[in-house]
């Protein structure tokens, strides 16, 4: 696969999807009027490895959308907190193209309250990273404002269980959603796929979708496209857990984000989430790094609130063997002053592996 950049003016593209929110939205309504038009390339964010050019068609992007739209009750007006040229961001501007509702972009407000000011009556959406919402819920006058939203969509990661019981408890209506650029985003809300969705679960619990929202494939990487994208579904890299009676869906994490210390398989997402809930830990990434000893050794790197010190290791050990097996507590925790971040809004594990072993050395 091979395409040519389509591009506006020096500043906007959708094949690579590039450009100020503005700009894009002008691009974007013109392609979803077209009658088969050639797909938008959107890159990964490239926060566990190498950033991938993902082809998307019109019709995938627009079905996402429009099952986006009814599983929220409809369309509504949305405020763009995310950068557009990443498949969330994107996907902000297409929902409010297809309920033809202007989108407020928070970067022309001071912050989200003002952004939230600008609504005008009726339905109002927000999709956000779990940073943004754990930031916005520490100032009220923020917090308030979220509450305006029928549907504040948390994605970019899983979002630990205690930021989102802290949301509603201040009656902000979260919505938990899974999913990757391969599926023009979010597919999967609150452990339920949206309809059309498929999902499933190999042996080995890795987790497979489809539907019509799926890529096209990698631009000009057939090989990576063949050994994720077969007879009709892709293969994540994520594996899960549920699928009941009711068809609720558990995301455990990334598959080679379990790791085997000292002959137990570790969940670091599981370990993220406990930690994340601590008094006193404002930011948190667990990682496994390689050890002679245990096989892997479980790091976590922790950023503290401001107005706190760094709990000690014994103290974190602590706190995650309360609610899981002592075995999974970290065995080394490295303080830093913020989480280094990508422009998605996910953590930078490269860039954090990178300070593990400088301070390893």
């Amino acid at each position: 696969m091979c395409l040519v950049t389509e591009r506006q003016d020096a500043g906007a593209s959708l094949a690579p999807l590039q450009g100020g929110p503005r700009d894009l939205e002008r691009l974007l309504r013109s392609w979803l009027s077209q009658q088969g038009p050639r797909p938008v390339v959107v890159r990964t964010s490239g926060s566990s490895g190498e950033p991938k050019a993902v082809a998307l068609s019109a019709a995938a992007v627009r079905s996402s959308a429009e099952a986006t739209l009814a599983r929220l009750g409809g369309p509504g007006q949305w405020v763009l907190a995310l950068p557009p040229r990443y498949v969330a961001g994107l996907q902000v501007l297409v929902r409010a193209i297809l309920a033809d509702r202007p989108v407020v972009v928070l970067a022309d407000h001071p912050d989200v309250a003002a952004a939230t000011s600008a609504l005008a009556p009726g339905s109002a959406y927000l999709s956000v990273v779990s940073t943004q919402l754990r930031r916005w819920l520490g100032e009220g006058r923020l917090a308030r404002a979220l509450t305006r939203f029928d549907a504040v969509l948390v994605g970019g990661g899983a979002a630990p269980a205690g930021l989102l019981d802290a949301a509603r408890g201040a009656g902000v209506r979260v919505v938990s959603t899974y999913g990757m650029t391969e599926t023009c985003g979010g597919c999967v809300y609150d452990g339920y796929g949206l309809d059309g969705v498929g999902v499933r679960l190999d042996p080995d619990g890795r987790i497979w979708l489809s539907g019509p929202m799926l890529f096209d494939g990698y631009v000009d990487r057939p090989d990576l496209t063949a050994e994720v994208l077969r007879d009709g579904w892709l293969r994540t890299p994520d594996v899960g857990r549920g699928l009941d009676a009711g068809g609720r869906l558990k995301v455990l994490g990334r598959a080679d984000d379990v790791v085997v210390s000292g002959g137990v398989n570790v969940p670091l997402l599981a370990v993220e989430g406990r930690l994340a809930s601590m008094p006193g830990v404002r930011q948190c990434v667990v990682l496994g790094v390689p050890d002679e000893e245990w096989g892997s050794r479980v790091v976590a790197v922790v950023a503290a609130e401001a107005d706190g010190a760094l709990p000690s290791l014994g103290a974190v050990r602590d706190f995650v063997s309360a609610q899981c097996p002592r075995a999974w507590a970290p065995r080394a925790v490295i303080a830093v002053a913020a989480i280094p971040m990508l422009a998605s809004g996910k953590p930078d594990r490269q860039a954090l592996r990178d300070l593990v072993d400088s301070a390893a050395r």
